[in-house]
């Protein structure tokens, strides 16, 4: 039976920082399947918080580092334009339900109220 690969959102990335158990075990089984992925835009907003220290910096760019990073194509884009029109989903949500969708991937995240009304979009809460 194949694994399942998780698109990780940014919120996973930040209770991991700030010590959570459980999505540092998930984060943790994930880097050793070697199926560790994020969105462009969830490095971005991981790593452009103005409040990260130095040392808390580079610890979350060396996370984002091992991670598998999805790029905007004209697929995902595509898809993001779809799902803003039919949902009342915000523009950086659009785009990381859209890279999990083209991509196959489960998206895990705790804010699964964001991708209300996205009904072929996998999610996975690893705090529930």
């Amino acid at each position: 039976m194949p694994t399942t690969e998780y698109l990780v959102d940014t919120n996973i990335l930040i209770y991991h920082t700030k010590g959570s158990q459980a999505t540092a075990d998930f984060l943790n089984d994930l880097i050793i399947k070697q199926s560790f992925n994020i969105s462009i835009l969830t490095k971005i907003e991981f790593l452009g918080w103005n409040k990260h220290t130095a040392e808390g910096f580079k610890k979350c760019k060396y996370l984002v580092g091992v991670a598998n990073v999805y790029y905007v194509d004209e697929s995902i884009a595509d898809k993001a334009i779809e799902l803003r029109r039919k949902t009342n989903i915000k523009l950086a949500d659009a785009v990381i339900a859209a890279t999990a969708l083209i991509h196959n991937l489960k998206l895990a995240t705790t804010n699964i109220g964001d991708f209300n009304g996205i009904a072929t979009l996998g999610l996975f809460n690893p705090l529930a």
